[in-house]
């Protein structure tokens, strides 16, 4: 399994926000989303192959630290997965999964932290659009995405771009029938001038319509940096 990062900080999106956790960065991912703000692991893919034993072993180096997050990338992509959650499992540790869903296995998961893509995801306007069929093709599936919601405990966390963005939310929301609490909206941008602009009509948006609004605390308090 190619790893990007491994590094302690406070959960910064979602219900588990503020919780101190251990992120656990894989590289590779099959979406190319035009504002990813991770393209190390996808546009750009960096990192070095890990064995299972040593991931293990760093989060047992880190006693102090109950809540894993297993982000990419897309962590799902890669049959190792389940066998570290397992793993980890068996370590009590809490375990937050973040992906796409695009893709299911049988891992053991606490929180299935879902973030389907919209259409403002699709790279049209990047490298030629070469990539963008693909993603398109790829970045929803709501057969995925409900069984993932079915087999566990559950979020589904939507980047917003503009207000035009809510008729594509509501659409998804109600195609894979999932409870309005456990939507959040969340707005793109990777400097705090840009979150805090999207801020104030996105919760607007939430309040009209019964969903969360979702911060991006890493980025509001270390600014748009790695290993946060």
């Amino acid at each position: 399994m190619r790893v990007s990062e491994i590094f302690t900080t406070i959960q910064g999106e979602g219900i588990l926000s503020g919780v101190p956790s251990l992120f656990l960065r894989v590289s590779g991912c099959n979406l190319r989303c035009t504002w990813c703000d991770t393209p190390y692991t996808s546009w750009q893919p960096e990192g070095e192959e890990a064995d299972l034993d040593s991931l293990v072993r760093r989060v047992e180096s880190e006693p102090g630290y109950r809540h894993v997050v297993i982000t990419g990338g897309e962590p799902m992509l890669f049959a190792e997965t389940v066998e570290l959650t397992r793993q980890l499992r068996a370590l009590g540790r809490h375990i937050t999964i973040e992906t796409a869903g695009t893709v299911w296995q049988p891992v053991e998961c606490d929180l299935m932290s879902l973030s389907p893509k919209l259409a403002n995801s699709t790279p049209w306007d990047r490298e030629g659009g070469r990539y963008a069929v693909g993603h398109e093709r790829l970045r929803y599936r709501p057969d995925v995405l409900r069984r993932l919601m079915a087999d566990y405990d559950y979020q589904v966390k939507f980047v917003v771009a503009q207000p035009g963005d809510l008729e594509e939310i509501r659409k998804i929301v109600t195609e894979i029938d999932a409870n309005p609490e456990r939507i959040l909206l969340m707005p793109e941008g990777v400097s705090a001038d840009r979150l805090q602009e999207r801020t104030e009509w996105l919760v607007e948006i939430c309040k009209q319509n019964g969903y969360r609004f979702c911060p991006r605390l890493h980025v509001l308090i270390y600014g748009n940096r790695r290993g946060v």
